[in-house]
């Protein structure tokens, strides 16, 4: 491990963010202008077998922010999700801790903020019911108190309502269906498949095959009314 005094901070040449590093004329190693900003750096200055450590392991969490940062720049992501990645990429865990405490410090990495992100998304996007919601969340390691509290929060509409509007949306798919049963299986399924409770869909289902029939029958102009005599 090189001891010895740093006699030059050079600029890289294809990152203006990063400086090489030299001990006693010789290159030790690449940091980032973080590092040398937080370890307080200067030319001239000594350094012992356990500064040099320290700086080591200093660039190394500043790499492991940087790559999580590129993560969460694409799209908010899950204190899991960035322990997950950065642990694939290789860092050991004093680093992804140490990245992931830094992250949540400075209020990027917040899983309550990402779970009520996450539901926003999706009831625009792609409108779950709160079953689906509160399973996606849970595979993205969101702890469960901090789901429920999303999804009160966020969900303040009826879930009826919302499972309505989108089994309206799509009865489009289901105009040709011509029995009862095959029409409750798929739109139904439909329906359940985005995380609606089955009391919450029949009801929709039946009322939707309703209005389906008494429309055919109106464009058709068949009397509906039973003969009574």
């Amino acid at each position: 491990m090189p001891e010895g005094i740093i006699t030059a901070l050079r600029a890289q040449e294809h990152d203006a963010q990063r400086v090489n590093l030299y001990i006693d004329h010789a290159f030790a190693l690449g940091i980032s202008l973080t590092t040398i900003a937080r370890e307080r750096l200067y030319v001239g200055m000594h350094l012992d077998a356990a500064a040099y450590a320290r700086i080591e392991a200093a660039e190394s969490v500043e790499r492991a922010v940087q790559t999580a940062l590129r993560a969460i720049e694409a799209r908010p992501r899950s204190i899991a999700e960035v322990r997950d990645r950065l642990q694939r990429k290789g860092f050991a865990p004093e680093t992804v801790n140490a990245a992931i405490e830094r992250l949540q410090a400075s209020g990027l990495l917040d899983d309550a903020a990402f779970a009520r992100f996450w539901i926003e998304n999706r009831q625009t996007c792609r409108p779950r019911g709160r079953h689906a919601l509160a399973d996606e969340l849970r595979r993205k390691g969101v702890d469960a108190e901090l789901v429920a509290v999303a999804l009160d929060a966020s969900l303040t509409d009826d879930e009826t309502g919302r499972a309505e509007m989108l089994a309206r949306t799509a009865m489009r798919r289901y105009a040709t269906v011509a029995d009862y049963q095959t029409f409750v299986r798929r739109l139904g399924g439909y329906l359940q498949r985005r995380g609606f409770s089955a009391e919450t869909v029949l009801p929709i289902v039946e009322r939707l095959w309703c209005e389906r029939g008494s429309l055919n029958d109106a464009d058709t102009g068949v009397d509906v009314k039973q003969d009574e005599g």
